[in-house]
């Protein structure tokens, strides 16, 4: 094993702690946040650690930014900000691809051509919003009067994002809530603090004024519980689990703020037997080995059809094993890196260990991968029934879980038959059965014949206990604006 070098800039950035990011000043604290690399167990760097006391200054100085200078900006500037904010993201993508494999753990190679180019593809989509933002004149029924109305930011907006896609998420949630004349107050995932605080720099280095995007590392139960229930915050959009969505809720109650939530899933992804078989198990193999399966679209519980279910299950099992894990800051491109932390290594285990009490059968993987950071091997269970808890929860690691089906309209009550609602999907050449399924599974996302895609102009979110709100698009844009309605007489 041989690791990279890093680069100076990143060298530099883990050298000392990193201080908070409020307005235009590195705020220190008492309290140091201990930033891990998940690869090695051991300590990367420390950050400033964010409680309530911060949350206030963050949102005073969000607030001062939006009656000030980035409330006077005009649609045309903040369109060009975002833009240079994204070439910035692309410049320096080296940067943030070893901040994410750091701090995350995944291959630096993905964190880098993949989540930070999508990230700058993200923040320049939304940099043609400024300007289309419109309001429309109403023919109203009363003589004599005039109704119009006008698009509003939101206000000051807490924004709460998740540790499987460090900068990725971010950009989801800060391009359009920017796009749409918000200023920001963002806690990062406690685990993954770095390329938040990183990009907080470049923001105030393209121009944008300080106080329009605020970073406060810490964790939920102080900054996030803080910020959700602040009265100075407008608007809080989070992902994360449906548990802590259920407390950002709870928190948001007192000045009845917006809320949008992308939280769990448990994808049901179909497999029929008239599927082109060799991209439907490559798709597959990848719905849910994709980010080692720290994602809340995996697709976690594939039923596969009986007259198909052994072929497919030797060769996911093959392609499991023939997976290639490693740190994230290897030489070698490995396919996958660690899980998280050794928390969450120690959760997925025992998710596998519950499905073998119950006679689910690991014919791949199954176990803790080499002695040092937090590595599960690539697994794959066949044999596995709906009623098992590996069938019914999140499991948020690489765990395939095989089902097996006979007919159509069965399968799809099963595939519903789950809290979660958040993506679907399933392989097959029947046009027919193709719309049946887009009519007849319950998900926000639904994915035939492929997996996984995005696209900033398309909608994405959940549905049932999967969240509520679309981030990306148009509707992304509603999420962070509100409609004043004006008559005149």
């Amino acid at each position: 094993m041989t690791l990279l070098t890093p680069h100076k800039d990143v060298s530099a950035f883990l050298a000392s702690p990193q201080g908070l990011r409020i307005g235009d000043a590195r705020i220190e604290t008492s309290a140091l946040l201990d930033v891990i690399d998940p690869s090695f167990d051991t300590l990367a760097t420390q950050v400033a650690l964010g409680g309530a006391d911060d949350i206030d200054h963050a949102v005073a100085a969000a607030r001062a930014a939006l009656e000030g200078p980035w409330g006077s900006i005009t649609t045309h500037d903040r369109g060009q900000l975002l833009w240079r904010l994204a070439d910035a993201i692309e410049e320096n993508k080296q940067i943030f691809g070893e901040l994410d494999a750091i701090d995350n753990g995944k291959p630096m190679h993905v964190a880098r051509d993949v989540d930070a180019v999508y990230s700058a593809r993200h923040f320049r989509y939304f940099a043609g919003w400024p300007s289309k933002i419109e309001g429309r004149t109403i023919p109203v029924s009363s003589p004599g009067k005039m109704n119009f109305t006008k698009v509003e930011p939101v206000g000051v907006c807490g924004l709460i994002t998740p540790w499987n896609y460090p900068t990725l998420m971010m950009a989801w949630k800060l391009a359009p809530a920017l796009a749409a004349g918000n200023t920001i107050v963002l806690k990062p995932a406690e685990q993954t603090p770095l390329s938040a605080l990183y990009l907080a720099d470049l923001a105030l280095k393209v121009g944008f004024p300080p106080g329009v995007i605020n970073v406060v590392p810490g964790f939920g139960r102080d900054a996030g519980a803080a910020l959700a229930a602040h009265p100075g915050v407008d608007k809080v959009g989070f992902t994360g689990s449906t548990e802590t969505g259920r407390r950002i809720i709870e928190g948001s109650v007192g000045n009845l703020k917006k809320i949008s939530l992308e939280l769990g899933g448990k994808a049901a992804n179909i497999l029929f037997d008239d599927a082109d078989l060799d991209k439907a198990i490559e798709g597959s193999f990848w719905a849910l080995f994709g980010n080692n399966g720290q994602s809340c679209t995996a697709g976690a519980r594939l039923f596969v059809h009986r007259s198909i279910k052994e072929q497919v299950a030797d060769r996911l099992a093959e392609m499991a094993k023939a997976l290639s894990v490693g740190p994230g800051m290897d030489t070698t491109a490995h396919d996958l890196g660690p899980v998280i932390s050794r928390p969450q290594m120690e959760k997925v285990l025992n998710y596998i260990q519950a499905g073998r009490a119950r006679g689910a059968e690991v014919i791949a993987g199954g176990a803790q991968q080499g002695d040092s950071g937090y590595f599960v091997a690539p697994t794959v269970i066949q044999s596995v029934t709906d009623d098992m808890t590996i069938a019914r929860e999140e499991i948020f690691g690489p765990v395939l879980c095989l089902l097996d089906f006979e007919d159509e309209d069965e399968v799809i009550a099963r595939a519903n038959d789950t809290d979660f609602g958040l993506a679907a999907g399933g392989w097959t050449r029947d046009v027919s059965r193709v719309m049946r399924l887009s009519d007849q599974l319950k998900a926000g996302t639904l994915w035939i014949n492929t997996w996984g895609d995005t696209d900033a102009a398309s909608p994405f979110g959940g549905m049932k206990q999967s969240g509520y709100g679309r981030e990306m698009g148009e509707e992304a844009i509603a999420l962070y604006s509100q409609t004043k309605s004006v008559w005149l007489g």
